[in-house]
């Protein structure tokens, strides 16, 4: 099993959410937040008379735990659906999972990640 965490722009969001439905993986986690690019510098915006630093990005943050057949598929949809081809289109990390139980059934490993039919 591994994990996917996307960094994606909120606008890409709705695109990805739906194209992730269409490969049959269903079930993630999602935050908004807020990071800083390559680029540091304060950068002044004023917005209704209020100074804000528009160097802050704002991007949903995805999490997602697949089986390990699921795991490319899931990447290439990310990165078709989140890609603009501007500077900030975000990152996509896997890390390995060791373990994963589902708390009604107490299933365990890739069991607990997908509803038998």
């Amino acid at each position: 099993m591994k994990k996917i965490e996307a960094i994606i722009r909120t606008s890409q969001y709705e695109e990805v959410k739906q194209s992730l439905h269409d490969i049959d993986i269903d079930f993630f986690t999602w935050w908004d937040v807020t990071g800083q690019g390559n680029d540091t510098k304060f950068k002044k915006e004023i917005f209704r008379g209020d100074i804000r630093d528009s160097s802050l990005i704002s991007r949903r943050l995805l999490s997602i735990v697949v089986r390990d057949i699921n795991l490319q598929k899931t990447i290439d949809c990310i990165l078709k659906h989140a890609h603009t081809g501007e500077v900030g289109d975000g990152k996509i990390f896997v890390t390995e999972i060791t373990g994963a139980y589902r708390i009604r059934t107490g299933e365990f490993g890739d069991e607990s990640l997908f509803i038998k039919h």
